[in-house]
């Protein structure tokens, strides 16, 4: 885990463009093990889980109708930053969120552009699934 004070791996800002450290950003997502207030925050709690090699967060926060049965993380794997591109709610309990995640495996440079796609279930947020763009 990060330090408390570090700041968060994804990148996200406060107001005056300061990045937000972890422990006022995704740490307490990871914590709460998915308890977060909207589909953008988790979408950027699990990027944050990814990049610290969290499963278990990974695998919580994805909804149980397309979870699969692990989370591994690829061996190798350098996560060099997130750019989010859009959000819209689609209705009140369906949200997706467009994104470019950046990384580095085996020296090769990688950019996933995906646009996910979550859903509201009993007051919590979860993963569903995303399409490659």
């Amino acid at each position: 885990m990060p330090a408390a004070h570090a700041p968060c791996p994804c990148g996200r800002c406060d107001a005056r463009g300061r990045a937000l450290a972890f422990a006022q950003c995704c740490g307490p997502c990871l914590e709460a093990a998915g308890a977060t207030p909207d589909a953008l925050t988790l979408m950027r709690s699990r990027y944050t889980a990814y990049v610290l090699g969290d499963e278990a967060y990974l695998l919580s926060s994805w909804h149980p109708r397309t979870r699969p049965a692990q989370a591994k993380a690829q061996p190798g794997v350098k996560w060099l930053g997130l750019e989010v591109r859009g959000h819209r709610e689609t209705d009140a309990a369906h949200a997706e969120v467009e994104f470019v995640a950046r990384y580095r495996v085996q020296g090769r440079a990688v950019r996933l552009h995906e646009r996910s796609r979550f859903a509201l279930e009993d007051g919590r947020w979860y993963y569903v699934e995303g399409e490659m763009l």
